[in-house]
């Protein structure tokens, strides 16, 4: 039994939330100088550089990549023989993204009520997605969400006859219908299966994915090739301003449905794609 105290998580997440609105991932700025060989925009071309350039002093000055600091996402994945000693995970969670917030100078972002709307004043509560899993270690996974990119998804109920034509078809058609407000270039995390608010999840964990990472079933991997082409041809481009590069990579993650059902979602993401993860 390996036992972790409180305090510890909330040093963790406090650093997690900061490095990942500081710094671009390096499979996100890998791919990003790609497109920059390959975009057929001059315009566009222009875009991909300056985001470069934008990570680049993001990290050299110690500031956020985006304005939008996002609301902060946590995945959880928990040993059966880990012991939380000092109080509430839940709690010790909140309080590293309150401290990250605040001393990382990351916009706040979160109200309490959807309807009152008053500002938390300090980006909590966290989004926890808890995940219980064999042996004493623990993983803390911080993916900040900007809802520039997160207004933007959808979700459909497809019946089983739709097949995997009315599969591509939604997905693209969010994109389509998405423009520029995501930020592109986007990566597109899709969530097929399971039941509604599974398909979201799957859709969003798909989002973690490293973009040079494709699926491990075969099947999925060629629906995620076709679909980037698709993508890639709508126009769209880096900025919405035109270009051959909507998006870096299509992400899909696949789980088992009831017979009556097809739920696709699309959890769409920004050019930053931000996240930061430590296993204990």
């Amino acid at each position: 039994m390996k036992t972790i105290e409180i305090e510890e998580i909330s040093a963790i997440i406090e650093k997690l939330c900061i490095d990942a609105n500081y710094y671009l991932n390096p499979d996100m700025e890998a791919a990003i100088k790609a497109a920059v060989e390959t975009e057929k925009s001059d315009l566009g071309k222009s875009i991909l550089k300056q985001l470069v350039e934008n990570a680049q002093i993001a990290k050299n000055e110690k500031m956020a990549i985006c304005q939008d600091t996002g609301m902060a996402v946590v995945f959880v994945d928990i040993g059966q023989e880990v012991y939380i000693r000092g109080g509430s995970l839940t709690d010790a969670i909140n309080e590293g993204v309150r401290r990250g917030y605040k001393n990382g100078y990351l916009r706040k972002s979160v109200v309490g009520d959807p309807i009152e709307r008053v500002n938390t004043g300090d980006n909590t509560p966290a989004i926890i997605h808890y995940n219980i899993i064999e042996g004493d270690t623990l993983k803390l996974m911080v993916a900040p969400k900007g809802f520039g990119s997160e207004n933007m998804s959808g979700l459909k109920m497809l019946k089983p006859s739709d097949g995997i034509e009315g599969v591509k078809q939604f997905i693209l058609d969010v994109v389509s219908s998405a423009g520029p407000n995501p930020c592109p270039p986007i990566v597109v995390g899709v969530g097929i299966g399971g039941t509604m608010e599974k398909a979201s999840l799957l859709a969003k964990k798909a989002l973690m994915r490293p973009v040079d990472c494709p699926s491990g079933l075969e099947h999925v991997k060629k629906l995620e090739e076709e679909l980037l082409i698709k993508i890639n041809k709508l126009g769209i481009g880096p900025a919405g301003l035109g270009g051959s590069t909507t998006s870096l990579a299509v992400n899909i993650e696949v789980f088992p449905t009831h017979i009556a059902g097809l739920p696709v979602a699309v959890n769409l993401n920004c050019h930053a794609t931000r996240h930061a993860e430590v296993t204990i």
